[in-house]
């Protein structure tokens, strides 16, 4: 028996070589079906609730290599695509969406920025257009210089360019909320489509399509309600994302002596920790790269590692992280 739990992190799961869209970030249906099958020839599958037992309880254990799959956004694929699939092999996940999606049907920013990528082929494109707003909003919003913002925010990572990374942080989190909604709003409307309603509508899961997920065993938990970087908000403006969300899941009938929060792009901070502490959350999801050790690993503030840590095949060997498992 163990303490350590493999925590993998999902968002797009759908059929990319035929979709509308095949440039956006996600895993193909035919590799997830392949990495399940890994999962379960190397790796004990635990549920959300496995793991918060034995986060309360120092002398719980979980299996050997156990390992939890978690599903971050509430997308229509995770209905369509994950949901059956867990369903026929037994197997559990936990599902996190945010609940401005599910409930007023409008494309949250995120979203936004990510088809925005996936329709572009020319990223130079967006970020000339990008700029140029910019530049018209400087002296209304007291703006920094276009060089600031590059040589904050131009940094590779290891899934996009420093271009991407650009358009994504700018868009996200350096100007001001207002502007770069409306900047966000223009620009979707400009390259991708004007029908908003429509494309919520074919993007997320409906309130009773996680009803019935929950129903067969999965957990819902909380993604926030807007899905912002909670750690750029003002800790009372963090207050009303946690308490919308909670709103959310007890419409749904979750368990709320068990409810966990996935933070939005990972973003979290002191007071973040306070509230979620004060409401009785039962865990939190971080996008720190790491296998979750329940005795080193404040219950708060879990890491996982991605999907493209994994291999996407039955047969493959194991790699690193399930040899660290």
């Amino acid at each position: 028996m163990s303490r350590r739990v493999t925590i993998v992190m999902y968002h797009f799961v759908r059929n990319l070589r035929h979709a509308r869209y095949p440039e956006i970030k996600g895993l193909d249906t035919a590799n997830f079906a392949g990495q399940i099958a890994y999962i379960r020839r190397h790796y004990q599958v635990v549920s959300m609730e496995d793991v918060i037992a034995a986060a309360r309880d120092s002398d719980a254990e979980l299996p050997e290599r156990a390992l939890l799959l978690t599903f971050d956004d509430g997308y229509i694929d995770h209905y369509t695509n994950v949901f059956p699939l867990l369903d026929r092999y037994g197997l559990t996940g936990a599902f996190f969406p945010p609940a401005r999606a599910i409930l007023e049907r409008t494309v949250l920013d995120v979203n936004k920025i990510h088809f925005l990528l996936a329709t572009v082929p020319d990223k130079g494109r967006i970020v000339t257009a990008l700029e140029a707003e910019v530049e018209a909003a400087r002296a209304a919003h007291g703006l920094e210089s276009l060089g600031h913002y590059r040589a904050t925010y131009a940094h590779a990572n290891r899934w996009d360019t420093a271009e991407v990374i650009y358009i994504k942080r700018m868009l996200q989190k350096a100007l001001p909320e207002a502007l770069r909604s409306a900047i966000i709003d223009r620009l979707f409307r400009q390259f991708v489509t004007e029908d908003e309603t429509a494309f919520a509508e074919e993007l997320y899961v409906s309130v009773e399509q996680l009803a019935c997920m929950r129903r067969h065993g999965m957990h819902i938990g909380s993604h926030s309600y807007d899905h912002y970087w909670l750690d750029s908000l003002a800790p009372a403006e963090q207050e009303q994302q946690v308490r919308q969300s909670m709103a959310f899941l007890r419409e749904l009938g979750c368990d709320m002596d068990r409810w966990v929060m996935c933070y939005p792009y990972g973003g979290y901070d002191a007071s973040t920790l306070e509230i979620l502490s004060r409401h009785g959350c039962a865990a939190g999801l971080t996008t720190e790269l790491a296998i979750a050790d329940l005795d080193g690993s404040t219950p708060l503030k879990l890491p996982r590692i991605d999907t493209n840590d994994l291999p996407r095949s039955a047969d493959a060997s194991p790699n690193e992280w399930t040899k660290a498992a």
